[in-house]
């Protein structure tokens, strides 16, 4: 395990660099540009995203729960200190 790294070593985001600053203004305008364009559709699909959001969100959102690694072994004490 690693120790934890200070702010001033701390790696820099993705969101932070030239791309992903990038990336993000492309997103914001397409964004825009449907919500402006295709107003009708897009309200049309909203029910169906929100529906679909449920269990994306539930797949991706638990990882940090300690659901994944179930095993016979019960957890050592070292364990139960860096879950909680």
């Amino acid at each position: 395990m690693r120790p934890p790294l200070d702010d001033q070593q701390a790696l820099p985001s993705f969101w932070r660099s030239a791309a992903g600053i990038a990336l993000l203004v492309v997103l914001v305008v397409g964004g825009f540009y449907l919500v402006t364009e295709y107003t009708a559709h897009v309200f049309g699909a909203l029910p169906y995203v929100l529906v679909l959001a449920c269990p994306l969100m539930h797949l991706f959102m638990h990882r940090g729960h300690g659901h994944g690694g179930h095993s016979r072994n019960p957890p050592s004490n070292d364990d139960e200190q860096h879950r909680h």
